[in-house]
């Protein structure tokens, strides 16, 4: 049975999207059958595969509001093992189509639970907010990965989704779990990168992944072209980032 991990910040650019294109494309690396769900309205998660957005028949927002069968939606990627289900614009308007759905929250895990027995791993990439489409995912997910920029602010917002993260385990998904909080964009030449860092480790201890994302050119650039790091530049730090988290988190699932 595959597992289901949410990559949920409400804070933007944080470096969620980069992580569920980059974390997929390694874990396909490393053999894994691999299904990313896009369930943020600006898509890029599914241009940063090689999707062209423009000519999507169905996407997420389809399985989620018309009940359209998820194999319909989902589209191949350059990496063998790593397919992706798009997004698309209409998911803004989602959640108000839903409001007066029964079970509301359960709609996207109804949606993906079928899917499980044929992947290894579904990663959601999650919009920045904390609106019904995140709270449908976090509903879906086995665990979230919190992608925590090493900045000033970092910290700020994230008790906030912690709260959430309580509330949905409360009453909606008593099995959630935190996989894991991941440092991204870290340089280790500033002070602050490495206070964030220390701070992080102290506040959530063995919940923080071993391995951090460095602040990266390659990462940056990859998703221009339509390809993930490890493609763009397999020798790259980002690459070399990225296959090391898939190695952590595959080992602890094995």
């Amino acid at each position: 049975m595959g597992k289901i991990i949410a990559l949920a910040n409400q804070k933007g650019g944080v470096g969620k999207t980069t992580t569920a294109i980059n974390l997929a494309a390694s874990l396909a690396t490393l053999e894994k059958k691999v299904l990313v769900v896009d369930a943020d309205p600006q898509a890029n998660a599914s241009s940063g595969l090689g999707v062209d957005i423009q000519q999507v028949d169905t996407s997420v927002y389809d399985c989620i509001v018309s009940n359209m069968d998820p194999h319909e939606s989902i589209y191949t990627t350059d990496i063998d093992g790593l397919d992706i289900i798009p997004s698309h614009i209409d998911l803004v308007g989602a959640e108000i189509e839903m409001l007066n759905v029964e079970q509301r929250e359960k709609v996207l895990k109804k949606v993906l639970d079928p899917l499980r027995k044929e992947y290894d791993y579904i990663l959601i990439d999650c919009s920045p907010s904390l609106g019904l489409i995140t709270v449908n995912s976090l509903t879906a997910a086995d665990s979230v990965i919190i992608p925590v920029q090493c900045e000033y602010f970092a910290l700020e917002g994230i008790s906030k989704l912690l709260n959430t993260i309580k509330i949905i385990k409360s009453k909606l998904n008593r099995g959630l779990e935190i996989e894991g909080f991941l440092l991204t964009m870290f340089d280790s030449r500033l002070r602050l990168a490495n206070q964030i860092y220390e701070e992080v480790k102290r506040h959530f201890q063995e919940l923080v992944f071993k391995s951090v994302i460095q602040r990266n050119v390659k990462l940056s650039e990859a998703p221009s072209h339509g390809i993930p790091c490890i493609l763009y530049d397999a020798t790259s730090t980002g690459a070399k980032n990225y296959i090391a988290l898939a190695k952590e988190i595959a080992a602890r699932d094995e």
